[in-house]
């Protein structure tokens, strides 16, 4: 994911949804555990990683979109309110919804990591769990620190997470389960890292 600089704090969703609507168009904000958190802007080596997947995604399977900065409610509550980075989803699901779309239908949520402090509290620990509660299929997480891709699957919404997590070095070749069943050949990724 994009890092977050984080705001404590006690508002209620409605109360975060006026804040972010008035927000101006250069700062992303979302809503996790209750928390206000300021998404980085995306840099250039994101963009093109979030590109690259777009491309063998849509190849895979020409019936999806991969969507960039599209709003959802996650959470068990549908309280919480995240920008992933890309989510998955078929063609035009999105279409008529507001700025907070419901998850359901969503394939795949992504994420990759911003070079931020925030970025293991969000990415690695608060999203999974708000994409498991919210029953995500797949949080795809593209780790420039760590420089590894981890697939969540198997949501779990009772407890939040996923139960199966794998994690393969950037160089290896990646399989997106069920219900995308892609292989990802990661060497390329080796070229967007600090």
């Amino acid at each position: 994911m994009t890092a977050m600089g984080e705001r404590t704090s006690q508002v209620s969703v409605l109360e975060f949804e006026t804040i972010a609507a008035a927000a101006p168009e250069t700062v992303t904000l979302e809503f996790i555990d209750g928390r206000i958190g300021v998404k980085k802007a995306s840099d250039g080596d994101r963009s093109t990683i979030v590109s690259w997947l777009a491309r063998r995604c849509m190849h895979a399977r020409p019936d999806l979109d991969l969507y960039q900065g599209r709003g959802l409610r996650v959470e068990a509550t549908r309280e919480g309110r995240a920008k992933p980075d890309a989510v998955l989803a078929p063609e035009a699901h999105f279409a008529g919804q507001g700025e907070w779309a419901d998850p359901d239908g969503a394939l795949m949520v992504v994420e990759v990591t911003s070079y931020d402090s925030d970025t293991d509290r969000r990415d690695r620990h608060e999203k999974p769990t708000a994409y498991g509660q919210s029953g995500i299929p797949l949080y795809l997480l593209i780790d420039r620190d760590s420089c590894t891709v981890v697939v969540h699957s198997g949501p779990d919404r009772q407890v939040g997470g996923y139960r199966s997590v794998q994690v393969a070095k950037f160089g290896e070749k990646v399989l997106l389960p069920e219900p995308m069943g892609i292989e990802l050949d990661t060497e390329i990724l080796k070229n967007y890292v600090r």
